[in-house]
Protein backbone atom coordinates (compact mmCIF):
# COMPACT_ATOMS: atom_id res chain seq x y z
CA UNK A 1 0.00 0.00 0.00
CA UNK A 2 1.14 3.53 -0.77
CA UNK A 3 -0.34 5.16 2.36
CA UNK A 4 0.26 4.75 6.07
CA UNK A 5 -2.48 2.96 7.98
CA UNK A 6 -3.28 6.05 10.05
CA UNK A 7 -3.95 8.12 6.93
CA UNK A 8 -6.04 5.32 5.43
CA UNK A 9 -8.34 5.02 8.45
CA UNK A 10 -8.65 8.79 8.64
CA UNK A 11 -9.83 8.83 5.03
CA UNK A 12 -12.21 5.91 5.58
CA UNK A 13 -13.93 7.52 8.55
CA UNK A 14 -13.68 11.23 7.68
CA UNK A 15 -12.81 11.60 4.01
CA UNK A 16 -16.31 10.98 2.67
CA UNK A 17 -17.98 13.63 4.84
CA UNK A 18 -19.26 16.49 2.66
CA UNK A 19 -22.27 17.86 4.53
CA UNK A 20 -20.29 20.74 6.06
CA UNK A 21 -18.37 21.80 2.95
CA UNK A 22 -20.98 24.25 1.69
CA UNK A 23 -20.76 26.23 4.92
CA UNK A 24 -16.95 26.42 4.80
CA UNK A 25 -17.18 27.46 1.13
CA UNK A 26 -19.59 30.27 2.01
CA UNK A 27 -17.41 31.55 4.83
CA UNK A 28 -14.22 31.35 2.77
CA UNK A 29 -15.79 33.09 -0.22
CA UNK A 30 -16.87 35.99 1.99
CA UNK A 31 -13.56 36.37 3.86
CA UNK A 32 -10.44 38.28 2.92
CA UNK A 33 -6.96 36.77 2.83
CA UNK A 34 -5.78 33.21 3.46
CA UNK A 35 -7.67 30.53 5.38
CA UNK A 36 -6.28 28.57 8.33
CA UNK A 37 -7.62 24.99 8.66
CA UNK A 38 -7.05 23.51 12.12
CA UNK A 39 -7.00 19.75 12.70
CA UNK A 40 -6.75 19.30 8.94
CA UNK A 41 -6.06 15.55 8.86
CA UNK A 42 -5.31 14.56 5.27
CA UNK A 43 -6.82 17.79 3.99
CA UNK A 44 -10.50 17.10 3.40
CA UNK A 45 -11.47 20.76 3.92
CA UNK A 46 -8.15 22.43 3.04
CA UNK A 47 -7.87 20.81 -0.39
CA UNK A 48 -11.53 21.41 -1.14
CA UNK A 49 -11.16 25.15 -0.49
CA UNK A 50 -7.91 25.31 -2.43
CA UNK A 51 -9.66 23.80 -5.45
CA UNK A 52 -12.06 26.75 -5.24
CA UNK A 53 -9.18 29.23 -5.46
CA UNK A 54 -8.43 29.88 -1.79
CA UNK A 55 -4.97 29.93 -0.26
CA UNK A 56 -4.99 27.63 2.76
CA UNK A 57 -2.56 26.96 5.60
CA UNK A 58 -3.36 23.66 7.31
CA UNK A 59 -2.31 22.47 10.76
CA UNK A 60 -2.44 19.08 12.46
CA UNK A 61 -0.51 17.52 15.33
CA UNK A 62 -0.12 14.19 13.50
CA UNK A 63 3.01 14.09 11.29
CA UNK A 64 1.68 11.14 9.25
CA UNK A 65 -1.49 12.99 8.28
CA UNK A 66 0.35 16.23 7.52
CA UNK A 67 2.81 14.39 5.27
CA UNK A 68 -0.09 12.83 3.35
CA UNK A 69 -1.72 16.26 3.01
CA UNK A 70 1.51 17.69 1.63
CA UNK A 71 1.80 14.85 -0.87
CA UNK A 72 -1.76 15.41 -2.11
CA UNK A 73 -1.34 19.18 -2.30
CA UNK A 74 1.85 18.78 -4.34
CA UNK A 75 0.19 16.28 -6.67
CA UNK A 76 -2.66 18.72 -7.32
CA UNK A 77 -0.55 21.86 -7.38
CA UNK A 78 -2.87 23.18 -4.69
CA UNK A 79 -2.13 26.35 -2.71
CA UNK A 80 -2.04 24.47 0.59
CA UNK A 81 0.78 24.40 3.12
CA UNK A 82 0.80 21.77 5.86
CA UNK A 83 2.38 22.34 9.28
CA UNK A 84 2.76 20.05 12.29
CA UNK A 85 1.54 21.88 15.38
CA UNK A 86 -0.66 21.52 18.45
CA UNK A 87 -3.54 24.00 18.18
CA UNK A 88 -3.25 24.57 21.94
CA UNK A 89 0.20 26.08 21.28
CA UNK A 90 -0.61 27.93 18.08
CA UNK A 91 1.86 30.67 17.10
CA UNK A 92 0.78 31.71 13.59
CA UNK A 93 3.28 33.32 11.25
CA UNK A 94 0.65 35.52 9.58
CA UNK A 95 -2.93 36.73 9.99
CA UNK A 96 -6.02 35.06 8.56
CA UNK A 97 -9.41 36.32 7.56
CA UNK A 98 -10.93 32.93 8.36
CA UNK A 99 -9.94 30.17 10.79
CA UNK A 100 -11.79 26.86 10.61
CA UNK A 101 -11.95 24.11 13.23
CA UNK A 102 -14.07 21.45 11.49
CA UNK A 103 -14.84 17.88 12.54
CA UNK A 104 -15.29 18.61 16.25
CA UNK A 105 -11.67 19.60 16.86
CA UNK A 106 -12.79 21.69 19.85
CA UNK A 107 -13.97 18.47 21.52
CA UNK A 108 -10.58 16.78 21.24
CA UNK A 109 -8.48 19.19 23.28
CA UNK A 110 -8.51 17.75 26.78
CA UNK A 111 -11.28 19.79 28.34
CA UNK A 112 -11.80 23.48 29.16
CA UNK A 113 -8.11 24.34 29.62
CA UNK A 114 -7.28 22.92 26.20
CA UNK A 115 -10.14 24.81 24.54
CA UNK A 116 -9.12 28.07 26.23
CA UNK A 117 -5.53 27.66 25.02
CA UNK A 118 -6.73 26.90 21.48
CA UNK A 119 -9.10 29.89 21.50
CA UNK A 120 -6.26 32.19 22.55
CA UNK A 121 -4.22 30.87 19.62
CA UNK A 122 -7.15 31.35 17.25
CA UNK A 123 -7.41 34.98 18.35
CA UNK A 124 -3.70 35.44 17.63
CA UNK A 125 -4.22 33.90 14.19
CA UNK A 126 -7.13 36.09 13.16
CA UNK A 127 -6.70 39.42 11.45
CA UNK A 128 -8.79 42.23 12.97
CA UNK A 129 -12.35 41.58 11.85
CA UNK A 130 -11.52 37.98 10.97
CA UNK A 131 -13.91 35.13 11.76
CA UNK A 132 -13.39 31.65 13.20
CA UNK A 133 -15.91 28.82 12.77
CA UNK A 134 -15.83 26.01 15.32
CA UNK A 135 -17.76 22.78 14.70
CA UNK A 136 -19.37 21.16 17.74
CA UNK A 137 -21.55 18.08 18.18
CA UNK A 138 -24.01 18.87 20.95
CA UNK A 139 -26.00 16.48 23.10
CA UNK A 140 -26.04 12.73 22.96
CA UNK A 141 -25.41 10.89 19.70
CA UNK A 142 -27.36 7.67 19.17
CA UNK A 143 -25.74 4.92 17.11
CA UNK A 144 -26.43 1.23 17.17
CA UNK A 145 -29.78 -0.17 18.28
CA UNK A 146 -31.50 3.12 17.43
CA UNK A 147 -29.99 3.05 13.91
CA UNK A 148 -30.10 -0.62 12.82
CA UNK A 149 -29.65 0.18 9.11
CA UNK A 150 -26.38 2.05 9.51
CA UNK A 151 -23.78 1.08 6.92
CA UNK A 152 -20.00 1.10 7.25
CA UNK A 153 -17.66 3.65 5.73
CA UNK A 154 -15.67 1.85 3.01
CA UNK A 155 -12.59 2.67 0.95
CA UNK A 156 -10.63 0.66 -1.64
CA UNK A 157 -6.89 1.21 -2.02
CA UNK A 158 -4.39 -0.85 -4.02
CA UNK A 159 -6.68 -3.86 -4.01
CA UNK A 160 -7.36 -3.64 -0.26
CA UNK A 161 -10.87 -3.01 1.09
CA UNK A 162 -11.13 -1.02 4.31
CA UNK A 163 -14.38 -0.82 6.28
CA UNK A 164 -15.28 1.04 9.46
CA UNK A 165 -18.64 0.27 11.07
CA UNK A 166 -19.97 2.46 13.93
CA UNK A 167 -21.07 0.12 16.72
CA UNK A 168 -22.44 2.54 19.27
CA UNK A 169 -21.81 5.46 21.58
CA UNK A 170 -21.11 5.39 25.30
CA UNK A 171 -21.75 8.66 27.14
CA UNK A 172 -20.14 8.86 30.57
CA UNK A 173 -17.90 11.08 32.68
CA UNK A 174 -18.35 14.03 30.35
CA UNK A 175 -17.22 12.31 27.16
CA UNK A 176 -18.75 10.50 24.20
CA UNK A 177 -16.94 7.30 23.26
CA UNK A 178 -17.70 6.41 19.63
CA UNK A 179 -17.05 2.70 19.09
CA UNK A 180 -16.07 1.36 15.66
CA UNK A 181 -15.20 -1.98 14.11
CA UNK A 182 -12.36 -1.58 11.63
CA UNK A 183 -11.91 -4.36 9.04
CA UNK A 184 -9.35 -4.74 6.27
CA UNK A 185 -9.51 -7.33 3.48
CA UNK A 186 -6.29 -7.94 1.55
CA UNK A 187 -6.20 -8.48 -2.24
CA UNK A 188 -5.89 -12.20 -1.40
CA UNK A 189 -9.11 -12.11 0.63
CA UNK A 190 -7.56 -12.27 4.11
CA UNK A 191 -9.59 -10.45 6.78
CA UNK A 192 -8.15 -8.60 9.76
CA UNK A 193 -10.17 -6.54 12.20
CA UNK A 194 -9.94 -4.57 15.42
CA UNK A 195 -12.07 -2.24 17.49
CA UNK A 196 -11.33 1.46 17.70
CA UNK A 197 -12.68 4.18 19.99
CA UNK A 198 -12.85 7.92 19.32
CA UNK A 199 -13.44 10.12 22.35
CA UNK A 200 -15.26 13.47 22.13
CA UNK A 201 -15.67 15.79 25.09
CA UNK A 202 -19.29 16.69 25.75
CA UNK A 203 -19.70 20.46 25.41
CA UNK A 204 -22.24 22.83 23.89
CA UNK A 205 -21.87 25.93 21.73
CA UNK A 206 -22.99 28.21 24.56
CA UNK A 207 -20.10 27.04 26.76
CA UNK A 208 -17.54 27.44 23.98
CA UNK A 209 -18.96 30.88 23.16
CA UNK A 210 -18.37 31.98 26.76
CA UNK A 211 -14.82 30.61 26.64
CA UNK A 212 -14.23 32.43 23.35
CA UNK A 213 -15.50 35.69 24.83
CA UNK A 214 -13.10 35.31 27.74
CA UNK A 215 -10.31 34.87 25.18
CA UNK A 216 -11.15 38.21 23.58
CA UNK A 217 -13.36 36.96 20.75
CA UNK A 218 -16.89 38.13 19.98
CA UNK A 219 -19.50 35.37 19.52
CA UNK A 220 -21.66 35.94 16.45
CA UNK A 221 -24.17 33.11 16.60
CA UNK A 222 -24.24 29.65 15.15
CA UNK A 223 -24.86 27.89 11.86
CA UNK A 224 -26.18 24.35 11.72
CA UNK A 225 -24.90 21.45 9.65
CA UNK A 226 -27.87 19.12 9.39
CA UNK A 227 -27.89 15.43 10.24
CA UNK A 228 -27.84 13.19 7.18
CA UNK A 229 -28.47 9.49 6.62
CA UNK A 230 -24.83 8.64 7.38
CA UNK A 231 -23.56 11.44 9.60
CA UNK A 232 -24.61 13.25 12.75
CA UNK A 233 -25.28 16.96 12.55
CA UNK A 234 -23.26 19.68 14.23
CA UNK A 235 -23.32 23.34 15.18
CA UNK A 236 -20.72 25.78 13.83
CA UNK A 237 -20.08 28.52 16.36
CA UNK A 238 -18.91 31.76 14.72
CA UNK A 239 -16.62 34.12 16.63
CA UNK A 240 -14.91 37.30 15.45
CA UNK A 241 -11.79 39.19 16.43
CA UNK A 242 -12.99 42.76 16.78
CA UNK A 243 -9.65 44.57 17.04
Amino acid sequence: MTQAAEAIWHDVECGGYQDDLRLWEELADSSAGPVLDLGTGTGRVALHLARRGHEVDAVDNDPVLVEELRRRAAAEGARVTGAIADVRELEPARAYGLVLAPTQLMQLLGGPSGRVAALAGIRRALAPGGVAALAIVEGRVEIGDEAPDIVPDVRELDGWIFSSLPLGVVAENGVLQVLRLRQAVSPEGELSEHRHTDVLEMVDAETVAAEAEAAGLVPEGTRRVATSERYVGSVALLVRRSD
